[in-house]
């Protein structure tokens, strides 16, 4: 708090930060904004296992979301969707306030990121047309299962399914993130098409109409009746058509068509016949090439601009995972590590899988906040905070979402079937520290400490030490074996 204490005053007196050359303070990008006023500053009584709040069915799809008002999401400063494609759907084009990390939970499709002054590198060759009828645009990223979307604040986007299955992905909208200057923890995204609904209700409500008795012309009362939240809602709206006429180049009855006025379809629209656009080779193909550059050492992320930045990493595949235990499960990661363009949006993802009855070890997030999605099973959890306290003590199912908090020791234990979940991390290299087996804390002291911390004797520490050799998965057979050895 004395931190943002400080920074309100350079804000104010800009002078005073010379005097200061090494305070830590002073050059140092936050990545995480001050607590606001009224905010709750994490300060929860209870967690909860949560289901969406606000369902939005479109022409060609579903949009969920989760309402950001909950404690636990306001503590993380995040807010959560999840959007239903079908096939032939394309999810319309928009772009958001906050960073925003996508998990793609099923299906397969392709997605364009327009990323401003970037050229369009994707072209049609000349035999395929010639002057305007030639198409050219953006890159565009085919994505898969287990893929990992990352988005900056403010770069639009669109996505189309065209598999033969539904595309479910979960969103992340980090609305704490520092890029944020709009709201302090309000989900926005403005859509440059269609006439979609507000996806998080909740917040659009509670919105404080225009103060301070300013006076509306006669052209702004007419826009603002033409172009009402019941009848229009894409940042064209509210333009005039002879700007829009005039910024495009093409006539007014043309302009019109950018407001969409009489569009019903929602977020998601159905493409008739499919999209056909300029598109890279298949994934295999991408993979392999991805290969060889790493393995001739250029390929390091270092090169790299925003404009050709990657966007996906996959954390689905098996073969990908970085903790793995035959009789417990795996976990993947991705970080700024081998995605560098979270080092820019301040987030990470984990995707763990626990087989039947097998242990997570309990364990706290160093550096960040942790939003954890069920994507199949069920697990029991439980979450402790500082005093002791038990937050969180449930099932987790498919489909719900539960928020960690930064520190919050939390263990997780499949059910009777295995449990699948994914985790937004709100930092770009998210750390853990386990509290039992062969990295953890207590393996780390000596027993002396041990044994006068907790009152035991020494060999007792020494058991509690040395009796769990796994690190961060334990499988149900190694428990009962350690509790036949205890015996």
């Amino acid at each position: 708090m004395l931190l943002c204490v400080l920074k309100d005053l350079f804000v104010l007196f800009p002078e005073a930060e010379r005097h200061l050359p090494n305070l830590a303070l002073r050059g140092r990008r936050a990545d995480r904004p001050c607590p606001q006023q009224g905010q709750s500053q994490c300060q929860l009584d209870r967690l909860n296992a949560l289901k969406p709040d606000n369902r939005i069915k479109s022409e060609a799809g579903v949009t969920e979301s989760w309402d950001p008002n909950h404690d636990q999401f306001q503590c993380a400063g995040v807010a959560i969707l999840r959007r239903t494609i079908e096939p032939n759907g394309l999810l319309l084009p928009s772009y958001s306030n906050a960073p925003q990390l996508i998990y793609i939970v099923q299906g397969r499709g392709m997605t364009g990121t327009l990323m401003p002054g970037c050229p369009e590198t994707f072209q049609e060759s000349q035999g395929q047309g010639s002057g305007r009828s030639q198409d050219q645009h953006q890159k565009v990223h085919p994505f898969r299962e287990g893929d990992v979307i990352a988005l900056p604040a403010g770069v639009a986007h669109w996505c189309y399914n065209d598999g033969n299955e539904n595309v479910i992905a979960v969103t992340l909208i980090d609305v704490g993130n520092s890029a944020n200057q709009l709201d302090a923890l309000n989900p926005r995204n403005f859509y440059l098409a269609g006439n979609p609904e507000e996806e998080f209700q909740e917040v659009q409500a509670g919105q404080q109409p225009r103060q301070g008795g300013e006076q509306q012309t006669g052209r702004e009362e007419e826009s603002s009746r033409r172009h009402g939240q019941d009848q229009c809602n894409n940042i064209f709206c509210g333009m005039d058509t002879r700007f829009l006429a005039e910024t495009f180049n093409i006539n007014e009855q043309l302009a019109t068509k950018l407001q969409s006025d009489s569009d019903k379809r929602g977020n998601i629209v159905n493409v008739k016949g499919g999209l056909q656009f300029v598109r890279p080779p298949s994934l295999r193909q991408e993979e392999q090439e991805q290969r060889r550059c790493g393995e001739r050492g250029r390929c390091n992320g270092l090169e790299e601009t925003m404009c050709t930045m990657r966007i996906r990493e996959n954390i689905g595949d098996p073969s990908r995972a970085d903790v793995f235990n035959p009789e417990a499960g795996r976990i993947s990661t991705v970080n700024s590590h081998n995605l560098p363009i979270l080092q820019y949006v301040q987030l990470s993802a984990e995707r763990g899988v626990l087989y039947n009855e097998a242990m997570m070890v309990p364990h706290w997030n160093l550096n960040a906040h942790s939003i954890i999605y069920a994507i199949r099973g069920q697990a029991r959890i439980q979450v402790v905070d500082h005093s002791g306290r038990t937050l969180f003590d449930g099932e987790m199912r498919e489909g719900q979402v539960l928020t960690v908090p930064q520190n919050f020791a939390v263990v997780k234990r499949a059910e009777q079937q295995r449990f699948e979940w994914v985790s937004f991390k709100t930092n770009d290299n998210a750390m853990t520290s386990t509290l039992a087996g062969g990295t953890s804390a207590i393996r780390g002291m000596p027993a002396q400490v041990l044994a006068n911390a907790f009152r035991i004797s020494v060999e007792e520490a020494k058991r509690i030490k040395f009796q769990r050799q796994e690190t961060i998965l334990s499988s149900p057979r190694s428990s009962r074996s350690g509790s036949r050895a205890e015996a």
